[in-house]
């Protein structure tokens, strides 16, 4: 009676069955043009963020707003990439919490570099002060530097604020 229920090892195990369709080549997300929407796993894969956290920060950032086709389906602009990468690095890197990435959103726009949001703390701050006064203002003279060395970072500056004015004037 044993006999008649032993079955070899291939009849007992199930069918393998592939998942992948055949139909057309997949592509990657590094294949796709700069300005191509992503998909929220395209989004994740390339900033190394999960699913889950994406979707949350939609809800705490309004300035993250994909377009969602039927059944839900989200779809990234390029500048929309950018910005969680921004928001991303505020948190992960700069150590900001959710309320005060939200804050600096608010404060500097939609679009705004995670960089160039958080002041660096190893800039003093009379050169910092200097970069956000008005163009018109004179900077504060540094002390203990030579004239050379001066004119290079008066140079340098004076380069800044006119890329500054251009973005400005460019809406960004």
């Amino acid at each position: 009676m044993s006999g008649q229920f032993s079955q070899t090892p291939s009849t007992l195990s199930p069918p393998v069955t592939s998942s992948v369709s055949t139909s057309a080549p997949l592509r990657p997300a590094e294949m796709k043009s700069p300005t191509a929407f992503r998909t929220i796993s395209e989004v994740a894969n390339d900033l190394s963020v999960p699913q889950h956290v994406l979707r949350f920060w939609e809800s705490k950032f309004q300035q993250i707003r994909p377009l969602k086709r039927g059944g839900g389906r989200r779809y990234y602009r390029p500048e929309d990439v950018q910005l969680i990468g921004s928001i991303k690095d505020l948190l992960y890197n700069q150590g900001l919490t959710i309320r005060g990435v939200q804050k600096l959103l608010k404060e500097n726009g939609r679009f705004p570099s995670a960089r160039s949001m958080v002041p660096d703390p190893q800039v003093p701050s009379s050169i910092s002060a200097s970069l956000h006064a008005p163009s018109g203002a004179p900077a504060p003279a540094p002390r203990s530097l030579s004239p050379e060395k001066r004119r290079e970072i008066e140079n340098v500056l004076s380069e800044l604020k006119a890329l500054r004015e251009l973005l400005h004037q460019s809406g960004i």
